[in-house]
């Protein structure tokens, strides 16, 4: 990743931070976006409110080039269909899927003069296991999953990668609330084939790998960082 623009929003916590980490220490050049700016890493930062300001008017600093996006915003709303509303399904897909499309739109002429960059985006694991609980959360992430597809197929010829990370749960502050007792995080973790519940280091390996050059040959995948239990049990 020596010398490679790299774009991550947001890159202030959780698996975006790991990321943003990982990939300093590896010699990328760190873009960030976002409503807060990673600390402890050098990045350009624009700050951004994936849901009041268009994405055109905040990527203000980016490079002509840019090799990598990534987009880690995302939401947990777990409840019975018949309390969810249709505001609160609408804000799912602002956050999840309408924000990725505008961070896209606002990159792709510097993502397309790489002539060979890659866009990550990331769906759940609930997007392919029927979850109880998880209706909202599950419709904007099978979104994601149509519009990685269909990006990867759109941008194939101008050698745009995209791809996207379905883990499951994942010791990070959107999941506090799934975790705040040891018993929660017990269940969590014995729902899995692994019995661990998943570290942002998991997933972030992940993308750092579908960044790189030893990912060249792979696009239009949704890959599955879950600990086995969207295939095994």
């Amino acid at each position: 990743m020596e010398g490679k623009n790299i774009l991550i929003i947001g890159g202030n916590s959780g698996i975006g931070y790991a990321l943003a980490k990982q990939l300093h220490a590896q010699g990328a050049n760190l873009f960030t976006a976002g409503r807060r700016e990673p600390e402890g890493i050098s990045s350009t930062h624009m700050n951004w409110d994936v849901v009041k300001t268009p994405a055109a008017d905040a990527f203000t600093q980016l490079p002509d080039v840019l090799h990598g996006l990534v987009y880690c915003p995302g939401t947990i709303n777990l409840k019975p269909f018949h309390r969810l509303t249709t505001d609160e399904y609408r804000a799912d897909l602002d956050v999840n899927v309408l924000g990725a499309v505008g961070a896209i739109h606002a990159a792709y002429l510097a993502l397309k003069m790489a002539k060979g960059s890659s866009i990550v985006l990331f769906s759940t694991v609930a997007a392919k296991l029927g979850m109880g609980l998880h209706s909202s959360v599950s419709v904007a992430k099978s979104a994601v999953e149509g519009l990685t597809r269909s990006l990867a197929a759109e941008f194939a010829p101008i050698n745009i990668r995209v791809n996207a990370i379905a883990p499951s749960l994942t010791d990070t502050p959107l999941a506090q609330n799934l975790l705040s007792s040891e018993e929660k995080r017990d269940s969590g973790a014995k729902r899995h084939p692994l019995n661990r519940i998943g570290a942002p280091d998991d997933i972030a390996s992940m993308a750092a790998y579908l960044l790189s050059d030893q990912a060249s040959w792979i696009t239009g995948q949704v890959i599955s960082v879950d600990g086995g239990m969207g295939s095994i049990k």
